[in-house]
């Protein structure tokens, strides 16, 4: 955390962000690409498994359902530029449908449905494709407009005047460990308990252009 404060205080050198790719992002993920001008997607790291790098949390009538994006075998060690989507699975039509049960009643549903659907429909190869195509559509839809760039090789350490976010989300942090958000209550579909840092497609579809009110309240400072 210090380092992101850091960036707030005058004669700070810590200008941008270097974080991993995920699967349509949690809010603590937007939250931290809200808050740097420059953001670098890290295209040179393997793959991990059980991260968001292909899965989200999404809230449903019954529960919070964890969608995630089956990848072929032989993952250990492979680079997440070349993770390719195992398309033999129904997924998307898995997810899109799980989607529609959790927000078709939301009040910007069919408002955003336009843009988010044709993801569905297009079979992809990559893994990361699909997740960048994702990540670009809910920062227009929010609005926000970060210098979106990829790396052109792997840093182990923190490269300097870059915030290292890489591999600190993810679905084991509390709302005690997120990086870059503390929870803001907002109207939810389902449930009287409010479940925090869902998907940011929650956030969208329950709140619209509201949805980066929300973010800015819960910056971490």
């Amino acid at each position: 955390m210090l380092a992101l404060l850091e960036k707030h205080q005058p004669g700070s050198q810590v200008y941008g962000l270097l974080i991993d790719l995920h699967y349509l992002p949690c809010i603590d993920y937007i939250s931290g690409l809200m808050q740097f001008e420059q953001v670098q997607l890290e295209f040179q790291e393997h793959y991990q498994k059980q991260s968001y790098r292909n899965r989200c949390y999404v809230l449903t009538a019954n529960k919070v359902e964890v969608l995630t994006v089956p990848v072929q075998q032989g993952t250990h060690r492979q680079p997440i530029r070349d993770l390719r989507v195992a398309n033999d699975q129904s997924w998307q039509l898995h997810h899109w449908r799980c989607l529609q049960a959790a927000y078709g009643k939301s009040p910007f549903f069919e408002y955003y449905v336009p843009d988010i659907e044709p993801v569905y429909r297009k079979k992809w190869t990559f893994l990361f494709d699909l997740n960048y195509e994702l990540l670009t559509i809910c920062l227009r839809l929010m609005r926000l407009k970060p210098t979106l760039n990829l790396t052109e090789w792997y840093n182990k350490t923190q490269p300097v005047g870059l915030f290292d976010a890489r591999s600190k989300l993810n679905p084991k942090n509390d709302s005690d460990t997120y990086i870059f958000h503390q929870p803001v209550m907002y109207p939810q579909n389902f449930g009287q308990e409010f479940v925090p840092n869902l998907s940011i497609i929650d956030l969208l579809f329950c709140q619209g252009p509201a949805a980066s009110d929300v973010l800015l309240a819960g910056l971490r400072e």
